[in-house]
């Protein structure tokens, strides 16, 4: 999938039935096409007719080689690229997109940026940080110390496969916390002036408003790592293509349904995109 930039983006694309519109999955932080998520949802929205494409993000493991610098939560022009670039055949019913935690903030950017400039039908988004510098406080809390320790080694060995200049292979190296890795590393060459500027262009919740198709938003109010307060203290109604499902359980994209081999918000989605595009 072809960039403005000369590079291209690694993705996999599952037939389903004619007439049914493309549903494009985007992966969370450090994800790609073979991430659980998006292989459960695959499986799930191909088995309802829908054909399936996996987007792998810039430096992601599979578009590392064939992309340079790498991903983060705003940039969409990489998205809108892609996009474009599809055949018409492929989006000649249109398209709904279903993005992952950080893959889905990237979604609700691109949609208000997009408006209706490509054939965008609806949207879902899944464990989102909707608001990032939010979002990075809590992840920096003395009882999610294991995992943000975790994330940061899995973020560094993902960077390293992108070419890096000897100035960010530096800063990466010295990043010893998530909040330091954005402000050193994203921010620093991505043209942001640190990390509150990168997270106050860059989070969903800026977005919201804008946003013109019919839109999911899926977030569970225990999740251990992204707040709930933002979607609290969003006015739902100010945007009436928004809604939002919010239980009090299902964690970070942990979402258990009665089908064990098919979790909630999978099934969720799946019922809102055969509500918007008609049912067979």
């Amino acid at each position: 999938m072809a960039l403005s930039d000369g590079g291209g983006l690694a993705s996999r694309l599952t037939p389903g039935e004619s007439g049914r519109p493309l549903a494009v999955l985007i992966h969370g932080l450090t994800g790609c096409e073979t991430a659980t998520n998006m292989f459960v949802a695959a499986r799930h929205l191909n088995g309802l007719g829908f054909p399936v494409l996996r987007i792998n993000l810039r430096g992601s493991d599979p578009s590392a080689a064939t992309t340079e610098e790498h991903y983060h939560a705003g940039r969409s022009e990489d998205l809108r690229d892609a996009l474009s670039a599809l055949a018409p055949e492929v989006t000649a019913q249109g398209l709904l997109l279903m993005g992952f935690s950080l893959g889905g903030n990237m979604i609700l950017k691109f949609l208000a940026e997009a408006k209706r400039d490509l054939p965008v039908r609806a949207a879902v988004t899944v464990s989102t940080p909707i608001d990032l510098a939010e979002s990075v406080r809590k992840l920096m809390r003395r009882r999610n110390a294991v995992y943000q320790g975790w994330l940061l080694k899995r973020i560094k060995a993902q960077w390293a496969m992108t070419p890096l200049e000897d100035a960010q292979a530096q800063a990466l190296k010295e990043a010893r916390s998530i909040h330091a890795f954005d402000d050193s590393v994203v921010a620093r060459f991505n043209g942001f002036e640190g990390a509150c500027d990168y997270y106050a262009r860059n989070g969903a919740l800026e977005f919201l408003l804008d946003i013109p198709v019919p839109t999911l938003l899926i977030h569970a109010r225990n999740d251990p790592w992204i707040g709930y307060e933002p979607y609290d203290n969003f006015d739902w109604r100010a945007n009436p293509n928004l809604g939002l499902l919010m239980p009090n359980g299902g964690g970070h994209v942990g979402f258990h349904g009665s089908d064990d081999l098919t979790p909630w918000h999978c099934l969720c989605a799946g019922r809102f995109f055969e509500r918007v595009v008609g049912e067979r």
